[in-house]
């Protein structure tokens, strides 16, 4: 095999690394890019070239995710991955870690670790490399790496749901929720929400939003249902779609083009997180972008007119 074929081989497992190991998708992509480029500078072939591929990615991806912690911690409001519609990689014999490694709720976790914990746990938990693999990509001793996650696993439990819904269970709840929403069903969405339910927005500052964050199934109710319906009204659709495979929306103005996403996060047959997409900056891999302000003023001047009549 050329080069080239063996990289494109590689090319969803190396993007499915970087992706986790970063929550950024335009991240992840320009990793993979600079893994190509070191891989074809390289003037000797690898013995393994899924090794020295992995290992390189997750190198570049631990010194990028480094110097974007930075710019995280100065992000206005919530920060949330870049949604992923679909993740390329698939191996059945770790499809359980796969699926549950990139919801939004995990890549949430995976921001409590250190890049280099990040890194080991990724590897090793997610995708089943070998200690002596994990211990050559990161830079470290197989020992130190033993050590490593074992502190990520602690994080990351301390953060887990000790239960999960099936997928046919979310996804018949999603259908009711997004129902319930476009109707205005204050009753049928409280119905559907955990008691401590949480509704929050990543904007970035970038765009309108609901709100920061509301708490408590009859506030969130109250404020999807005040809201949603009005978008209906000024042709905004609502098209359902796995988000980071939990299930969720595509939220499009009246020419087709991605005004935001929401995700819900199911946790024994309630929603316990809604989570709302609002920033252009992160959906412009998903499609061409709405202007969310021109959305929101056109929403605001439906709504003055109905109030005025």
């Amino acid at each position: 095999m050329s080069k080239v074929e063996e990289f494109e081989e590689l090319r969803s497992l190396l993007f499915s690394i970087a992706y986790r190991i970063l929550g950024g998708v335009g991240e992840a992509e320009d990793a993979v890019q600079e893994t190509w480029l070191r891989f074809d500078a390289s003037a000797t072939r690898p013995t393994s070239t899924k090794a020295f591929l992995s290992a390189t990615v997750t190198r570049i991806s631990i010194d990028v995710l480094r110097f974007a912690r930075v710019r995280r911690e100065q992000y206005t409001g919530p920060w949330f991955p870049e949604p992923l519609l679909s993740d390329p990689y698939e191996d059945p014999a770790r499809a359980v870690e796969l699926a549950d490694s990139v919801s939004m709720a995990a890549l949430l976790l995976l921001e409590r670790l250190s890049p280099l914990e990040r890194a080991v746990f990724v590897l090793r938990e997610v995708f089943g490399f070998g200690f002596d693999e994990v211990a050559a990509a990161v830079g470290r001793s197989e020992a130190a790496c033993r050590q490593l996650l074992v502190r990520a696993r602690r994080h990351m439990d301390a953060g887990r749901p000790r239960f999960t819904a099936d997928r046919r269970e979310r996804r018949e709840l999603a259908t009711r929720f997004f129902d319930a929403l476009k109707n205005g069903d204050v009753g049928g969405l409280q119905n559907l929400l955990a008691a401590d339910v949480q509704l929050v927005g990543d904007a970035g500052g970038n765009a309108p939003q609901l709100a920061k964050a509301v708490t408590g199934a009859a506030n969130v109710a109250r404020l999807l249902a005040a809201v949603y319906p009005w978008l209906m009204r000024i042709d905004v659709t609502c098209e359902p779609h796995d988000v980071n495979g939990e299930p969720g929306a595509i939220f499009r103005d009246r020419d087709g083009k991605v005004l935001h996403l929401m995700v819900l996060d199911v946790l024994d047959g309630r929603i316990r997180t809604v989570r709302g997409l609002n920033n252009p900056e992160k959906l412009t891999h998903v499609g061409p972008v709405a202007d969310a302000w021109a959305v929101a003023r056109e929403l605001k001047e439906a709504r003055r007119r109905r109030t005025t009549a």
